[in-house]
């Protein structure tokens, strides 16, 4: 590998590092005072996504890459909530993802871009697990943070659960709503 791409992809990689250290900011408006980072948030999405997939009968390994990589964009552009995206022109997650990566290895500067451009533009079951991973994350999370004594993210749950789009999607967004974020360790301490 040349000098000047093992550069440009470990930069790429240093750069990724930033997403541990930046907050969700559309939290703030709800009243979180510390919200979680966009690398916890991708981390739990990768994570939803493979889940979805298993049940829909799709990869689980294609879900979890294209949701792990949906939000890398937002070293560049941050985290900007619903709200302030009426007042920008941003550019494009996928001209972003080729600025990111214009430096790296040719193979990780194709693949990424391929990632992007399918978790933005794709039709595939994986996208839709992709994407209905993001909406649940963000619905679980609010429930988490309503836990926690935080009221005002009831519009974050109806929005998440209004674009959810796959059955098993649905049924386990329904499923989170009717338990405390605790409640999993019943089933192991009986």
């Amino acid at each position: 590998m040349a000098d000047e791409t093992a550069k440009g992809t470990a930069g790429f990689l240093l750069e990724m590092g930033m997403l541990k250290r930046a907050k969700r900011s559309g939290w703030w408006i709800a009243g979180v005072k510390d919200p979680e980072t966009i690398a916890e948030h991708s981390f739990r999405v990768a994570l939803i996504a493979s889940v979805l997939a298993m049940m829909e009968g799709a990869d689980a390994g294609k879900a979890a890459l294209l949701g792990l990589w949906h939000d890398t964009q937002e070293t560049r552009v941050s985290d900007i909530p619903h709200i302030g995206r009426r007042y920008l022109d941003a550019a494009s997650n996928e001209k972003v993802t080729a600025d990111q990566v214009s430096a790296a290895h040719p193979a990780v500067k194709a693949g990424a871009q391929r990632i992007v451009e399918e978790y933005e533009n794709g039709d595939s079951l994986e996208v839709i697990c992709a994407h209905d991973a993001d909406k649940l994350e963000c619905l679980i999370q609010a429930v988490e943070y309503r836990e926690q004594g935080c009221s005002n993210v009831q519009n974050w749950i109806d929005s998440s659960l209004s674009k959810l789009k796959t059955a098993s999607a649905q049924e386990l967004a329904e499923a989170a709503l009717n338990m405390t974020s605790i409640e999993w360790q019943q089933t192991y301490l009986k």
